[in-house]
Parts: structure tokens; C-alpha cells; sequence
């Protein structure tokens, strides 16, 4: 694909991915949903915090309803509420405006279907064959056939009563901090947390166009393990700017992963008999040690490729309930069919409230291997993964650290890049092994 990757079509706002593109992509949608149905359509946008978000969702407005389809305006909300909300009230598609955890001067456009899914890709394909056409081939609406804008804030009310309506339990004595990562989280999770009865404590909420993800949120934990220790929470959760991932922080300072998270999760809706098929889905990145503590508590598991888009086509595929990535995306598919960071700190904090014990004891039978990834750029990515000698190494590699560590190697959808990782038992190997790998990509010639 050209534009679309795993998550969209996202770049640098105005030079990658520009107004054109956007009213483009609009004026496809709005044409294409039209035409399918025979009947006028509506489309439904959300956004997250960045400076350009505002002129992206203009150049939608105008693409979708010069193309005779109305527009549904939901503001600053999660990705996973334009998903819940597109499936759930009647929308014949969504549009999610943002670059999730990427920097401010990036943004994208992510494309929801009825079902709350990613478009599919044939459907991606005919987007961009009309974006690159010279002559605009699609038709104009026209006297009242023109599409309409509608402020659609309710939308933003809805999705936030669903997470509240999920937690049957009052979380009242559990302190929460919050970090919002002045993103999409910041207009509705405090407001969500304080309904079921937590005390919470909220910071990086105060976006202001290009403070989305800087230094704060689920990339960047730091800050929110500082204040969990000095606050004296209970608990803290970090989102990503558009609030699809989700990091915690237990009452010591220390960070909770996806693995850890999934881990929590995974042991908890299996003794409560709702842990699907006991398997949890992970992708290839997932700790080893989260395998090892898993084979332990009989839970089984399975592994996908990189990308939560992975992950839920195999628990949509087989029946499981839980899957994620380490990288904070956790889907729950009973309730969401996207990763929701919002919605996995509530099943985190109904742990809790099952339990009654101090965060840190949830997960003292898990034991993280250290881990080790180096991005490598390389000139080409098929030759370097080819080369007899790596591939050699790699066995020797494999080969010595047997069932206590493993080498991934891996290529970048986006980047001239190989992923070199290694899992073992003490961070020492970790780098060993990792530069026995990168020696040889630079000897053979393969590093830029």
C-alpha cells in the first residue's frame, strides 16, 4: 500500500498526509457508502488533541458532504469510542483523526467499518487508486442532496456511559492517578473513574495542540511512577494520545506492561470461569517469562504477528476473549472489538476490588526476562534476513539459549529497518548476542 499501513493512513500533517488527501479520502467515503446503500449515509469523526486535527476534520466535512453523505462530529474522543460508537448507533462507517503515540506534527486518518473494525484492504486500495487520479471522477451532490454537519457530542456521552455500565462494583476507596498524555483521554476518563466512586487524581490533561504524548502518557510512564509513589495511589494508569493503549503503575512506582497487564487479566477471568478457551492471545513480542508464568497457571496461549490488528483476528477467528500486546493495546473482545485503554484499567481496577490486596502482589508469581531490541537500519531488509551468516548465527544463538531466552528477528512494515531482540536471563546476554547479530549486518555490508 502507499498511504494505508497497519493503522491507517498517517504522516507528517502537511507534508506525508495533507488536506488534500483528507478531502479526498472524504469525498471516497462519501461517494462509496452512498452509492452501496442507495439512500443518503452518515459518516461519524472523532479526533484526538493535535493543532492539525481541526483542519483534517474540515477537509473530511468537505469531501464527505459535497459527496452527499452527512458528517457526525464527536470531538476530542478515544479511537475506541469512534469504533464502539460507529458499530453501535448506525453509522456506515468512522473516522478516527489521529497519529496515536506519535508527536504532534504527525496525525492520520483510521478508518472504522459498521462493525467497529479496521476498512478492509480492498477497500483501502480503491481509496488510494481515486487519491492519486489527476481528474476527480466522482460525482458532486447537489440542491439538497448536499450533506449536512451535525455536532454530535452525545456520541462522546455515550461511549463513556458504556465503560461506566460495565462495572457493576463501586471502585470507592481505591486512589487512582491518571495520565492522560494530554490526549483523547483527557475529555472523558477522570469523569469515568470518578462515577463508579474512585478517588482520582489526573495529570497531563491540559492539551494544548502540541503537548499530545510529549514526555508524558503510556510511551513515556516516568512521570506517572513518580507521582503514584509520591501521591500515595493505589494504582496509575497512562494512555497514549488517542487512549487505545494502556500502561499501569502499581503502588511501588513500577511499571505494568501489556504482559503484566495481560497476565493480571488473563489469571483473573480464568478463576472466574470467563476466560474463553483459557487461552489469552499475545503477539511475538510478548515477554517469555509471560509464557512461563502462563504454562504455570495452565493457561494457554497463542501468537500473532505485531499489531493488534493481528491479535483480533485470531481471537475473532478461534473465540478468544482476551489478547494484547505488550506495547499497552489490551482487547477484550466481549466488550470492544479494538484495543481500549480506558476499558482495560477498568478490568485492572475490578481486579483490584475482587482481590483487595496491594497491586504488586497481582503479579508476584511473573517473572519478566530482561529484554533487549536495537533498530538496525539496513539497505535492504529481505537481503539482510537472508544472509547465510545471519541465519547461521541465529541458529547458534537459538541454539544456546534454548528454553531460558530466544532472538527475534524482525523486519519494519514502515522503515528500512531490521528489529533485532533478545529475551534472556540477565541483561549481559541480552547485549551479547544482540551485537553478534548487528556485527555481522555491518561486516556483510548491510547497515546504512
Amino acid at each position: 500500500m502507499k498511504y494505508f499501513g497497519t493503522d491507517g493512513f498517517r504522516g507528517e500533517a502537511n507534508v506525508s498526509l495533507n488536506v488534500v488527501h483528507a478531502y479526498k479520502v472524504g469525498r471516497f467515503l462519501g461517494n462509496y457508502y452512498k452509492k452501496n446503500s442507495g439512500k443518503k449515509e452518515k459518516i461519524v469523526i472523532g479526533k484526538d488533541t493535535r493543532c492539525s486535527g481541526d483542519m483534517f476534520e474540515s477537509a473530511l466535512c468537505a469531501g464527505i458532504t459535497a459527496s452527499g453523505t452527512d458528517v457526525y462530529l464527536m470531538g476530542v474522543i478515544p479511537t475506541p469510542g469512534v469504533s464502539y460508537i460507529t458499530r453501535t448507533c448506525g453509522f456506515a462507517c468512522g473516522v478516527m483523526i489521529s497519529a496515536s503515540h506519535n508527536p504532534y506534527h504527525d496525525n492520520g486518518l483510521k478508518v472504522i467499518d459498521c462493525n467497529g473494525h479496521k476498512l478492509s484492504a480492498d477497500i483501502e486500495e480503491k481509496i488510494e487508486e481515486y487519491i492519486d487520479m489527476t481528474e476527480d471522477v466522482l460525482p458532486f451532490a447537489t440542491d439538497g442532496n448536499i450533506g449536512r454537519v451535525i455536532d454530535y457530542k452525545e456520541g462522546r456521552e455515550a461511549y463513556a456511559q458504556s465503560l461506566v455500565s460495565l462495572c457493576e462494583e463501586s471502585f470507592e476507596g481505591i486512589k487512582v492517578a491518571l495520565d492522560c498524555s494530554n490526549g483523547s483521554a483527557s475529555t472523558v476518563a477522570k469523569d469515568i473513574f470518578e462515577k463508579l466512586g474512585a478517588t482520582v487524581t489526573v495529570i497531563n490533561d491540559k492539551p494544548d495542540g502540541i503537548n499530545i504524548n510529549d514526555k508524558c502518557g503510556s510511551t513515556h510512564v516516568e512521570g506517572l511512577m513518580e507521582y503514584v509513589k509520591e501521591s500515595g495511589a493505589d494504582v496509575g494508569f497512562a494512555f497514549d494520545g488517542d487512549a487505545d493503549r494502556c500502561h499501569g503503575v502499581d503502588e511501588l512506582g513500577n511499571m505494568l506492561d501489556g504482559d503484566i497487564i495481560m497476565y493480571i487479566c488473563g489469571c483473573y477471568l480464568k478463576e472466574a470461569g470467563e476466560l474463553d478457551n483459557d487461552t489469552v492471545v499475545t503477539t511475538v513480542m510478548s515477554n517469555l517469562g509471560l509464557y512461563k508464568a502462563f504454562d504455570k497457571k495452565n493457561i494457554k496461549y497463542e501468537k500473532t504477528a505485531v499489531g493488534d490488528k493481528y491479535v483480533y483476528e485470531n481471537m475473532c477467528k478461534y473465540g478468544h476473549r482476551l489478547g494484547g500486546e505488550k506495547s499497552g493495546h489490551i482487547i477484550f473482545s466481549k466488550y470492544a472489538t479494538t484495543g481500549d485503554g480506558i476499558l482495560t484499567a477498568l478490568m485492572m481496577m475490578k481486579v483490584i476490588k475482587k482481590y483487595g490486596v496491594k497491586v504488586s502482589k497481582l503479579y508476584e508469581d511473573l517473572t519478566i526476562y530482561p529484554q533487549l531490541l536495537q533498530n538496525v537500519r539496513v539497505k535492504d531488509k529481505d537481503m539482510a534476513l537472508n544472509d547465510a551468516d545471519i541465519i547461521k548465527m541465529s541458529e547458534e544463538i537459538d541454539e544456546k539459549l534454548g528454553s531460558n531466552g530466544r532472538l527475534l528477528l524482525r523486519k519494519s512494515g514502515t522503515e528500512p529497518v531490521i528489529r533485532v531482540m533478545v529475551e534472556a536471563e540477565s541483561d549481559d546476554i541480552c547485549l551479547e548476542n544482540v551485537k553478534k547479530i548487528t556485527d555481522i549486518l555491518e561486516k556483510n555490508g548491510h547497515i546504512v
